[in-house]
């Protein structure tokens, strides 16, 4: 049966208004970075689930919502996913990564030690959901890690306005956080992202950040 549908718009505004109000929003954006040294400082929950709610206002396909947000600030639970993170992630420097890998990592000085997961004040873990037990029949959502990484994109996104800082965190391989998340077996690990402030002595690697027209293609132009 169709949805009941209903009026939709939006105000409409010039080229100008357009073009000065995102390049506000592109230097915002562009101080964005990924930080793996954190403040202890806390974040007042209300504001995580602020985040939490632009993100899960992402779209999805049929409009599933195929995920779920865990948000962990108890320490107990914080240190078992460190620990947990940290021997999966040991195995992976010492004898899992390619040395392809290990070389394209080495600037920016990562190894198997992640005392953020701790030190940072909440980490958001992300599952996605491939189906769900409705009236007692699985029912399949559709495109589950597409829309997951949306609303990645939108958590992100919405960290960063809030004046926060993320990282996205992918050890592999991941069925540890469902384990310590207690989370049944529909729903796969996607990301682990601490949340908070930037330490006092944070540092970011300098990095030069590949041009737009790199990746960028209008219709068949330079196509060869």
């Amino acid at each position: 049966m169709p949805a009941e549908m209903m009026p939709h718009s939006l105000p409409f505004r010039d080229a100008d208004w357009q073009r000065a109000r995102l390049d506000q929003f592109a230097a915002e954006m562009q101080q964005r970075r990924t930080i793996r040294n954190f403040s202890d400082r806390p974040v007042p929950r209300d504001v995580i689930e602020r985040i939490l709610a632009i993100a899960h206002g992402a779209p999805s396909g049929a409009n599933r919502k195929p995920w779920r947000f865990v948000a962990v600030d108890d320490p107990t639970m914080k240190r078992e996913i460190r620990v947990a993170a940290e021997k999966e992630e040991r195995e992976n420097y010492e004898r899992r990564f390619p040395d392809e890998w290990l070389a394209a990592l080495e600037p920016f000085g990562t190894n198997w030690e992640k005392p953020y997961l701790e030190i940072a004040p909440c980490l958001v873990v992300l599952f996605r959901v491939d189906w769900e037990e409705i009236d007692g029949k699985h029912v399949k959502n559709y495109y589950p890690i597409e829309s997951t990484g949306l609303a990645a994109g939108f958590f992100i996104t919405a960290c960063h306005l809030a004046g926060l800082a993320t990282l996205t965190h992918t050890p592999n391989p991941m069925e540890f956080l469902r384990e310590i998340c207690r989370r049944p077996k529909n729903e796969k690990p996607y990301l682990l992202m601490p949340i908070g402030y930037p330490a006092d002595d944070c540092q970011v690697p300098k990095l030069q950040k590949l041009p737009l027209a790199a990746r960028l293609q209008w219709n068949r132009e330079g196509v060869i």
